[in-house]
């Protein structure tokens, strides 16, 4: 981390386009622990990200938009939290939606290889 106070106005961060999931833009904020990541993300109407794990804990915050996941529908400001090694997802886009989220630890596996705990 910097010794000083660091800032990235709205409009300012570089989105990625991530290719294996269409549909989904990142914008990393910045890394609190090794692996980890503080990010927004954006996703298209209908996108869904499938279901997975991650081996670290998880904070999802709903800036805007509604996403379906866990079984219920988010709305802005909806927050949820996904401990470690917890098969979450799918996580599917009923509107363009804005998430801001944090992981603390690495990403984690996608599709029959998210492990069930």
């Amino acid at each position: 981390m910097s010794s000083r106070q660091t800032f990235i106005d709205p409009g300012a961060g570089a989105w990625l386009k991530i290719d294996v999931l269409p549909g989904v833009e990142l914008m990393p904020l910045a890394q609190p622990v090794p692996d980890g990541s503080i990010h927004r993300a954006r996703l298209a109407a209908g996108t869904t990200i499938p279901v997975h794990t991650h081996p670290a804990d998880e904070f999802v915050l709903v800036l805007s938009g509604t996403v379906e996941t866990g079984g219920r529908r988010c709305a802005k400001g909806t927050f949820w939290t996904t401990p470690a090694g917890t098969r979450q997802g799918p996580h599917t886009a009923v509107t363009d939606v804005e998430l801001l989220t944090v992981r603390l630890g690495a990403m984690g596996p996608f599709g029959d290889d998210a492990g069930l705990v």
